[in-house]
């Protein structure tokens, strides 16, 4: 099993994402969230509205958007591949597409390479 964990996105999550760097510009970012107000959902945000800290870890890029979780979480989910998807929903309330009618998903596999 591989310690290498990737993320990537469907296009329904590539469409909403170009359609955010429109409404709000081309610096954003996600971070995974940890399971608190929002659940487990990935969160879009403007960089600067969101500090990433020592404490967090970048796994990887969609859409030209930079991808970062909790070093602790990621430690204990290092062997999962994460797939972002946008699905009818309404977004975390932090999170920018929030009131678009789309949510981020996180979908995942187990990495067995």
């Amino acid at each position: 099993m591989s310690d290498t964990m990737t993320v990537t996105a469907t296009q329904a999550a590539l469409d909403l994402i170009e359609e955010l760097k429109g409404r709000f510009g081309p610096d954003l970012l996600f971070h995974q969230s940890g399971g608190c107000c929002d659940g487990s959902a990935p969160m879009c945000f403007q960089q600067g509205d969101y500090i990433v800290g020592d404490s967090d870890v970048q796994v990887g890029e969609i859409g030209g958007v930079p991808f970062y979780m909790n070093a602790d979480q990621y430690a204990r989910w290092r062997h999962t591949d994460l797939i972002i998807d946008a699905i009818e929903g309404i977004g975390g309330m932090f999170s920018l597409e929030n009131g678009s009618g789309r949510r981020f998903l996180t979908r995942s596999d187990v990495c067995i390479r």
